[in-house]
């Protein structure tokens, strides 16, 4: 009747999932996040897995490291219930750029892109991006 495994409770992984996204955008590994928190690469992988609940000052110390305020981490989590259905476009949209960014393409990407300073190349670049998915649909 009593389970040995329990499984993370949905937003503990949501609060994991989003220390990930924005140590992976700072380029910050597991293993120096932990060194500035006092503490071993493995558990931060438990954090992001939501294997672990991360502590009050403990998310508290990562936002500081992470240079986000701590609603960063609750962003779209789960259970969040919109107040209108644009509401709920906005939700979805920002979930499908923090899936982007997740990625490892999405965040080179990114990562590369804000580096171009001239306006033009970057609309240039978004033309083509927008070209290239227009033939993928076609396809």
């Amino acid at each position: 009747m009593i389970e040995n495994k329990k499984k993370p409770n949905p937003i503990d992984i949501h609060v994991g999932s989003r220390i990930r996204l924005r140590r992976t955008m700072l380029g910050m590994s597991q293993e120096k996040l932990g060194e500035s928190l006092g503490i071993t690469f493995q558990q931060i992988q438990k954090y992001e897995k939501g294997t672990n609940r991360v502590g009050a000052s403990r998310l508290q110390n990562i936002s500081n490291i992470l240079t986000v305020p701590v609603s960063f981490f609750f962003e779209d989590a789960p259970g969040e219930s919109p107040s209108s259905s644009a509401g709920m476009a906005e939700a979805s949209s920002s979930n499908y750029v923090v899936d982007f960014l997740s990625s490892s393409e999405g965040l080179q990407l990114n990562r590369a892109f804000v580096k171009i300073s001239d306006p033009k190349v970057r609309r240039k670049i978004v033309d083509l991006v927008k070209a290239l998915g227009a033939d993928a649909d076609v396809e």
